[in-house]
């Protein structure tokens, strides 16, 4: 390895270091689709889900295996008819699609049972748990049309399912699901994958499909959606999108909605795709993120009062730097806020200097601290920065240096400040400067 491989190596890994902490005993459902499973990068994503596994992380794997009973079906001549995207599975094929899925399955155990030496999961030692976790029933007759063993969630055996997961095993469901009967019947994995993070509240759901996200008119990744920019871009562009990416972009939407965090789509053709999405400040795919209720955004003239109400009692404590109404309505643009039920929860403004800003104001209700909402304000702002070319950022406080430091920034000097800052910088209130490279 170069130095410089060397070095990139280490700055990555240093990097990533907050991202393994924060994922360490999260649940994540992936979804991975039948295409993935014959792809040449196949065993690179088994390898990451390996790793994931190894840092703490709880994995529930859910996989398809639409091309598998395709090719399974077709050569016993038998090849399915679709009604809505929803496979007619008949008696006659319902042989074919259990041999299909379960060969799918097998593929997906044996990968990762593989330990050789010289292989990134030489030394792992990894418990896979399948079972019936899932009971269904039929979609019945739709328009008509009777898709007979065809059928759709309507449990999840969620304490099976955290037995498992607390055991420190991988659970591995497929497409199926049974009945108090003894019937089976073949399900999406997009269904299964979406009831169970649901069933499991859980923080992720990684849906795979063949693209890195979706992206807007001018062709340019999205990096992320609220629950609803994501129903309008459902509305507006969904029925353009290629089939997986869409399949993946509305169960990440239905799993937010019903109380997932965050889902994030991640490209199955792509090495690294999984790591990158994960511990990397930008990742490398579209997510969609639940505010629970809670809504960041930008700040308009109708939230200067809340901002005001807000920050009264530091700006007394002599935290914040004291505001007028007339000053906070001229620079109210510069300003972004958390809302939760018509109430400034917290806020935060950003005040650029060409390619360099100063983050002000960072406020949280003391009803809603040591939530998380003042970092999530800054991954905003930090976000929004560095699409406006902003390269640095900067912040001077009195009494929350530890909280900057927390979040990645490192002490600095009144020289480095930008000159029109360094004339204005008070030194009878003695600010700490606190710099982070974006």
């Amino acid at each position: 390895m170069s130095d410089d491989n060397q070095t990139d190596y280490v700055k990555w890994f240093r990097h990533s270091s907050p991202y393994i902490n924060a994922h360490r005993g999260k649940t994540f459902v992936v979804m991975l689709p039948g295409e993935a499973l014959s792809h040449e990068n196949f065993s690179n994503i088994i390898h990451d889900l390996a790793l994931l596994a190894s840092l703490g992380v709880r994995l529930v794997l859910v996989h398809g295996a639409r091309p598998q009973i395709d090719a399974r079906l077709a050569s016993s001549n038998s090849p399915s008819q679709f009604h809505n995207k929803l496979r007619i599975t008949d008696s006659a094929s319902l042989s074919g699609v259990l041999q299909a899925i379960g060969e799918a399955r097998i593929t997906m155990e044996a990968a990762l049972s593989t330990g050789l030496p010289n292989s990134p999961m030489h030394g792992s030692r990894i418990e896979v748990i399948s079972g019936n976790f899932v009971s269904a029933m039929p979609h019945g007759v739709i328009d008509g049309v009777d898709l007979q063993h065809t059928g759709k969630v309507r449990r999840v055996n969620t304490q099976q399912l955290v037995r498992s997961l607390d055991a420190g095993a991988i659970a591995l469901l497929s497409p199926l699901g049974y009945s108090a009967t003894g019937e089976v019947f073949n399900l999406t994995y997009a269904d299964v994958a979406t009831h169970v993070a649901a069933a499991l509240n859980a923080d992720k759901l990684l849906a795979f499909c063949d693209a890195d996200g979706v992206s807007d008119s001018q062709g340019s990744l999205i990096r992320q959606f609220t629950l609803n920019q994501c129903k309008q871009y459902f509305e507006q562009r969904g029925g353009q999108l290629p089939e997986l990416v869409g399949l993946a972009l509305q169960s990440a939407y239905l799993s937010c909605l019903q109380g997932v965090r965050r889902s994030q789509l991640v490209n199955f053709t792509r090495d690294g795709a999984l790591l990158g999405e994960l511990f990397t400040r930008d990742g490398m795919g579209t997510m969609v993120y639940s505010g629970h209720y809670e809504q960041l955004r930008s700040a308009t003239i109708e939230d200067v009062g809340g901002i005001l109400e807000l920050i009264a009692p530091l700006e007394s404590e002599g935290i914040l730097v004291r505001r007028s109404r007339e000053l906070l309505e001229t620079e109210i643009d510069q300003f972004n806020v958390m809302e939760k039920d018509g109430t400034i929860i917290a806020c935060a403004s950003l005040y650029p200097y060409d390619d360099i800003a100063e983050l002000a104001c960072v406020a949280t209700h003391p009803d809603y601290r040591k939530g998380g909402r003042a970092q999530a304000l800054l991954e905003q702002l930090e976000q929004g920065a560095r699409g406006r070319g902003i390269r640095r950022l900067f912040v001077l406080t009195t009494q929350t240096a530890h909280w900057f430091l927390e979040q990645g920034f490192v002490p600095g000097k009144i020289d480095e400040l930008p000159m029109k800052k360094q004339s204005l910088y008070n030194y009878q209130r003695g600010s700490k400067i606190f710099f982070k490279d974006l």
